[in-house]
């Protein structure tokens, strides 16, 4: 899954895809970029997973961000836990897969869509800020 947090609309967004390559990441960063207008700078915050990687041998990730008014912002090797998405997916682990057995991808798909939407309808529901505030150690 490829996920972004909207920290100013406090919004989850994730696209499930079968392989998650530079291709799929530029799609959703495509999307992402879709819901601000151009003109506004927007700031996307990494690990360090090789498909959001710009690199010399394939530079379509760096060259598309510039292009587009897109900050790509790394945060250190074995420092995850200051990209606020990771204790958004605590949440989503919490509520939506721990004790489960999906009998398909699909069935697990649908779930993690369901609980998005369920997440940004209830973005102040007292459970899951106490698990997102359990989780966000930064």
């Amino acid at each position: 899954m490829f996920g972004a947090y909207d920290l100013g609309r406090d919004r989850l967004y994730g696209h499930v895809k079968a392989r998650k390559g530079r291709t799929q990441f530029l799609e959703f960063c495509r999307y992402l970029r879709s819901l601000y207008l151009p003109e506004v700078r927007v700031a996307l915050v990494l690990d360090n997973f090789s498909p959001h990687l710009s690199t010399r041998t394939d530079s379509r990730v760096g060259d598309w961000a510039a292009d587009n008014n897109l900050e790509l912002a790394y945060v250190p090797f074995y420092a995850s836990w200051l990209n606020r998405i990771e204790a958004q997916f605590t949440a989503l682990r919490y509520f939506a897969l721990d004790g489960t057995d999906h009998t398909s991808h699909k069935a697990q798909t649908s779930m993690i869509r369901r609980y998005i939407a369920w997440r940004n309808r209830h973005a102040n529901d007292k459970r899951l800020r106490e698990v997102v505030n359990r989780a966000n150690v930064a």
